[in-house]
């Protein structure tokens, strides 16, 4: 089914080229880094403002104490096994992007449609982090936040503000991202401390003793109490287990951090995702869900920080948002480079930075972030399994790897066909959201090694 090679396929080939930001060959050596590098990215790059939100829906949904930290416990587990048994051994033995990889199997115009999809994804995730900021700034000029049932603007206020912190942020983005990336990890020890001290300073208000000898009665009565707040699907063990493992889904298990542990010595700097997981999705999420608790389950980060640690929670959250929004933002503009070529980048970014403020203006995209998460996770997954389905299966079962490169073909079709086909199969599948990623992630791994396995008898 792949085209091909044609003089007009190779033209467009080599001008897609020159699109690409990212390494072309391998990491030298002499430019790896050393695992407390890693220990103190990953720290700083998992606790951010999705933590002021995740947490604090968890207590919305009604779980109980023992399955969220049961459920935490095994989750985050899962996903620094994934890390270190998927995407850093990948990584080390290439030492390429998974953009890069991702072209010698599927072709570059089935990269062009991976990275456009990147960008689409980033854009959502950037305009829910600046309604999280909102919702701390809004305090400082009495604008409400948005109510759990909005999905559109609910005043003329809230939209002008989202729009001044969106465009903010863009020109932020456009401006200077590398000093904005060291200031982002000064903040992040400091925003984990404000979990920290916003959780100890809202037990008391809950009924938790000075010597927490009551904690656990509390959490399991006034905090993680089994019933949820009114329109919210009750969740249970599987259902925080789950989350946890897929919450960056694309990441591992769909290798997008390829382009983080290139850099690693050996595949074992993977088990240093801990770090990020244990801190930020473990602790983060547990002290997140205290603080909303405390008032009276209102789902406003800003809201739930001010009243915890006063001007310097607000203050955290507003910038948790900007430090998660700026990065996001920022490459979303990369990505669309691959349908911009002549266009500088912060022009590009400044189309991103405009689409992603006016998604910023409807609150259902930080009010539905858990659905959210679930689906940027399961869309891209596929692309993981393929990528491991080339990597470790077609050489121990004798098929030719890297099919789109040797035919020199723009797209390969069973590539995009086994991508497409998976997601349609995992839409129909009824069982719920959180759970579909995994018999679709064995789909796709199955049916490509099943394609190329007919493909290469063929040949």
């Amino acid at each position: 089914m792949d085209t091909a090679n044609s003089p007009s396929a190779t033209e467009l080939a080599s001008r897609m080229d020159k699109l690409y930001e990212f390494d072309r060959e391998p990491v030298h050596p002499s430019r790896l880094h050393s695992n407390a590098r890693f220990a103190g990215l990953l720290a700083g790059e998992h606790v951010a403002a999705t933590e002021f939100v995740i947490g604090a829906f968890f207590v919305l949904h009604g779980v109980t104490a023992r399955d969220l930290f049961l459920g935490l416990l095994l989750g985050n587990l899962l996903a620094v096994l994934s890390w270190a048994f998927l995407c850093a051994p990948i990584a080390t033995q290439t030492r390429l992007t998974l953009y890069w990889y991702l072209r010698r199997i599927a072709g570059p115009g089935v990269t062009v449609i991976y990275n456009i999809a990147n960008a689409f994804l980033f854009c959502i995730l950037a305009g829910a982090m600046i309604s999280v900021s909102a919702t701390a700034i809004g305090l400082a000029f009495s604008i409400p936040g948005p109510q759990l049932s909005d999905i559109y603007p609910n005043s003329v206020a809230w939209v002008l503000l989202t729009g001044a912190i969106g465009m903010a942020f863009t020109l932020i983005a456009i401006l200077g991202f590398e000093k904005v990336s060291q200031f982002a990890e000064l903040c992040s020890p400091w925003i984990f401390v404000v979990f920290i001290a916003g959780a100890l300073a809202m037990l008391p208000k809950l009924g938790v003793a000075p010597d927490f000898s009551n904690f656990w009665e509390v959490a399991s009565t006034r905090i993680w109490t089994g019933t949820p707040t009114p329109g919210q699907e009750p969740f249970h063990f599987w259902h925080i287990a789950f989350f946890a493992w897929f919450a960056n889904l694309a990441m591992h298990v769909g290798l997008s951090d390829m382009a983080l542990f290139r850099y690693a010595k050996s595949w074992k700097t993977g088990f240093y995702s801990a770090f990020g997981m244990f801190p930020g999705h473990f602790l983060a999420w547990i002290c997140s869900g205290i603080m909303v608790a405390a008032v009276d389950r209102e789902m406003n980060p800003g809201l739930m920080a001010f009243t915890a640690v006063g001007v310097s929670g607000a203050v955290a959250v507003a910038i948790a948002g900007w430090t998660t929004a700026n990065p996001t933002l920022y490459r979303a503009g990369l990505a669309l480079q691959v349908v911009t070529p002549n266009w500088p980048r912060w022009r590009i970014t400044l189309i991103a930075g405009i689409a992603t403020t006016i998604v910023a203006c409807f609150p259902v995209v930080f009010l539905k972030l858990l659905d959210y998460v679930a689906i940027y996770g399961l869309l891209l997954m596929p692309i993981g399994a393929i990528v491991v389905a080339e990597h470790w299966v077609l050489p121990r079962l004798g098929i030719p790897q890297f099919d789109a490169e040797r035919r020199n073909v723009m797209i390969s079709w069973p590539v995009l066909l086994v991508w497409l086909g998976t997601l349609a199969f995992c839409a129909v599948l009824p069982i719920h959201l959180y759970f579909r990623w995994l018999p679709g992630y064995f789909v796709a791994l199955f049916t490509y090694i099943l394609i190329q396995r007919v493909r290469s008898r063929k040949t």
